[in-house]
This record gives C-alpha cells, sequence and structure tokens, in this order.
C-alpha cells in the first residue's frame, strides 16, 4: 500500500521538526543546483531558520544572490522606482561603507594609544610598533624643521637690530660731532665777548686823573702838566728850581 497523504501543518514536535527542516532544507538546495545545471537557468535561494540563521544558494557563484536580486529589482519595479531604489541602496551602502571606516578608524587609535591590545597577535603588534616608530621619526624631523626656521628667523631679526644699532650708533657720533662743534663755537665767542669787555673797562679814563692838580709856584708861571700826579710834581719842583736860581 502506498504511504498516505500528509498534512501540511506545523510540526509541535521541536526535534521532529529540525530534522525535517534540515532533510527538506538539503533536498531544496540540491533541487536548486540540479535546476539551475540541467536547464541552465540562474537560480537564487535564500533561507532563513526560526532560529535566524541563513542559508543560502546561488548559481552564478558566491556573489550569484546579489546579481539575481539586482536582476529581479530591474525587472519588477518601474523605472522611476528602480532609480529611486538604486539611490536608496547606495546611499545605504554608502553610509555602511563610511560606518566601517569610522570604527576602523576608531580601532586604530585606540591600538595606537596602548588599549584594546589584548586581541592583537605578534604581527599585529609588530605592525602597530613599526607605525609608532615612523609616526615618533616624522614628528622628530617636522620638529627639527620648525626649530632650525626658528633658529633663522631670530638670526635674521638679530642682524636687523645689528643694522639699527649701527645706524643709531652713527647717528649719535654725528650728533655728538656737532655738539662739540657748537660748544667749541659757543666758548669762543664767550672768550672773545670777555675779552672785549676787558679792554673796554680798562680804557675808561681814571676820574683822578682827569681833574687838574693845582701846583704852588713861587717866582715862576703856572704851567698845567699833561702827564701824571708824579710827573706834575716833579715839573712844579724843577720849575721852582729854575725860578729861585734865577
Amino acid at each position: 500500500m502506498g504511504r498516505g497523504r500528509v498534512e501540511l501543518k506545523r510540526i509541535e514536535n521541536k526535534i521532529n521538526r529540525q530534522v525535517t527542516f534540515s532533510k527538506r532544507r538539503n533536498g531544496l538546495l540540491k533541487k536548486a543546483y540540479e535546476l539551475s545545471v540541467l536547464c541552465d537557468v540562474e537560480v537564487a535561494l535564500i533561507i532563513f531558520s526560526s532560529r535566524g540563521k541563513l542559508y543560502e544558494f546561488g548559481s552564478s557563484g558566491p556573489s550569484g544572490i546579489n546579481k539575481t536580486l539586482e536582476r529581479y529589482q530591474r525587472n519588477n519595479f518601474s523605472p522611476q522606482d528602480n532609480v529611486v531604489e538604486r539611490e536608496t541602496q547606495n546611499w545605504f551602502q554608502e553610509v555602511s561603507r563610511l560606518k566601517a571606516k569610522y570604527e576602523s578608524l576608531q580601532q586604530t587609535q585606540r591600538h595606537l594609544l596602548g588599549e584594546d591590545l589584548g586581541p592583537l597577535n605578534v604581527k599585529e603588534l609588530q605592525n602597530i610598533e613599526r607605525q609608532l616608530e615612523q609616526a615618533l621619526a616624522q614628528a622628530r624631523r617636522r620638529k627639527t624643521q620648525l626649530m632650525l626656521e626658528q633658529m633663522d628667523d631670530l638670526r635674521r631679526k638679530e642682524r636687523q637690530l645689528g643694522d639699527v644699532n649701527k645706524k643709531l650708533m652713527f647717528q649719535l657720533e654725528a650728533e655728538g660731532l656737532n655738539l662739540k662743534a657748537i660748544q667749541g663755537l659757543w666758548t669762543s665767542n664767550s672768550d672773545a665777548a670777555g675779552t672785549s669787555s676787558f679792554h673796554v673797562h680798562h680804557s675808561q679814563p681814571n676820574p683822578l686823573e682827569c681833574e687838574p692838580e693845582p701846583i704852588l709856584q713861587i717866582g715862576h708861571q703856572y704851567l698845567q702838566a699833561e702827564g701824571s700826579s708824579v710827573t706834575k710834581s716833579v715839573a712844579g719842583e724843577t720849575n721852582f728850581i729854575h725860578g729861585w736860581v734865577l
């Protein structure tokens, strides 16, 4: 007798349900493979278990399912919907790519800071060590370059200040020479003015010499002398003697 028709309903026994799923899954994947080979068709099969585990089959290779799905979307949607869906998918892929890159950069930064080094192997640790040595060498080269540039700048400023100092010294020397010349001229003028005042003072007539002195003479005519007082006295005495003799 043949087997009776099996009623299609959920198998309540968990073990029997898991065994049935495993057998029928393998059979379905086998049928999909045979269909793709025998009929030369493009087949894509996707299965999710009750626990969320994925089982898939693509006749075009490892990435055959994605190609089959893209082809399905192109044929199933209208051109406008297809463009919107494609843009959405592109944006989703771009966001996913940037998110993955951001997480990778964060992880690399933590490794460079010495964090989360436990899961790394020797090769990865050597790579991090090499990166740190390269970064340290670049930092030292940049520091040396900046120090040399600062030294050149300071030397240039020193030369500029030296030139300004020389100009100021020349100006001070010129002003000193001008000041000495002015002082010498002023001293010469002062000496000349003092000499002229001295001569004028001595050139004034003596008030005692301006008034004639009276001379008493006996037997002789009075004559006023033009010389000094001593000369007049001597002349009087001489005149007196000459008169007496006569």
